[in-house]
């Protein structure tokens, strides 16, 4: 119990205070008792939403984080959370907003609070946009993972392997994308096809330049080794998890009108859950859960294609986001069952 309140205990108490704005926010809204019990398990049900949708998001920060020091680690759930909560559930769809309707910052909080319908349309119809930079950004992702010529852990190995072998064709995960980017956009209207062209190759983009970032660092860290200076690295994995967490944010921000065309309501709700996804990274981190059962981060990548590519093809045809949820779990639950199953077999070594 304790292990576990080290980890999340500051998320718990995070909940707590945003339940607790919630509920002032619920009475002086609504001005009644069922009201903002209705308001409350709306910003409950938007946690639980959250935290399902990006449980593979928490999977694959932790890979990344594994390689980072301490130091980096903690500010990656400092620095990180502020970016996450605040940027990417608060100011990103007022900035959809204020650059779709033209309106300033101030004009655009009263539109949220005023006219929430008004405010649901506007986010919404950047959806196409939203849907070609997300699901390009997560696309690539997921495809650098398994198409590397290094990869000699396989878990659903007639796949995996000969994706490995194509790995040695240069790009080859960029030409696939740029493909499907394509072939979905000669199913669109002209100007929701250019759009969605544009912000998919901008996605891509993206993730081209910080890979490259990254790689330039760690260039630079590996010559001060050979110098014998002391490294701490880990800027590179922070500026890619915080772009990955925001690609992963899109989707979770889209769905939430579903439940509530509030902002106030959504921020809180979706707050929570962001905070819940890094306090289960660092436990996965810390625990070594990622070592122990290494067909998990598999499962994870996998899911991440595949929200990738429902992001992309999202443009086309609405796919609910319980049915997202539910692939990405079922995808990390067979991992993590056949990791498992497989240690059962041959015990992992103490310290692997």
């Amino acid at each position: 119990m304790q292990t576990l309140l080290r980890f999340y205990g500051f998320s718990l108490i995070f909940t707590l205070a945003c339940l607790g704005l919630g509920t002032w926010y619920g009475w002086e809204s609504s001005g009644t008792f069922l009201g903002t019990l209705e308001l409350l398990w709306i910003i409950v049900v938007l946690s639980v939403l959250e935290i399902s949708l990006s449980f593979d998001n928490a999977v694959v920060n932790a890979s990344v984080l594994k390689d980072m020091d301490e130091v980096w680690q903690r500010r990656f759930l400092t620095w990180g959370i502020a970016f996450a909560v605040f940027g990417m559930r608060i100011v990103f769809p007022l900035a959809i907003v204020a650059i779709a309707a033209g309106l300033g910052p101030m004009e655009t909080i009263r539109l949220s609070l005023n006219d929430p319908v008004e405010y649901e349309r506007i986010v919404s119809g950047a959806h196409i946009g939203i849907a070609g930079f997300g699901g390009a950004f997560l696309a690539m992702v997921g495809l650098k993972f398994f198409f590397d010529a290094d990869k000699e852990v396989h878990w659903i190995s007639v796949l995996e392997r000969n994706l490995t072998k194509f790995a040695a064709l240069p790009a080859i995960e960029i030409a696939i994308l740029l493909l499907v980017i394509w072939g979905i956009s000669t199913q669109l209207p002209t100007e929701d096809a250019l759009t969605f062209t544009v912000a998919g190759i901008l996605g891509l983009v993206t993730f081209i330049a910080v890979e490259g970032i990254n790689a330039v660092l760690e260039m630079k860290e590996e010559a001060a080794r050979l110098q014998g200076a002391v490294v701490r690295s880990g800027l590179g994995g922070f500026l890619y998890l915080n772009v990955l967490d925001a690609s992963f944010s899109f989707d979770g921000v889209i769905g939430a009108f579903a439940l509530s065309n509030n902002m106030v309501v959504i921020a809180l709700g979706l707050s929570i859950g962001a905070m819940f996804v890094r306090s289960m990274t660092i436990h996965l981190v810390r625990k070594g859960t990622l070592a122990q059962y290494k067909f998990l981060e598999h499962g994870a990548f996998w899911a991440i294609i595949t929200l990738g590519g429902i992001m992309l093809f999202s443009a086309l045809v609405h796919i609910p986001e319980t049915i997202t949820g539910l692939i990405g779990a079922a995808l990390i639950g067979l991992s993590f069952w056949w990791s498992v199953r497989v240690n059962r077999r041959a015990p992992l070594p103490p310290g692997d």
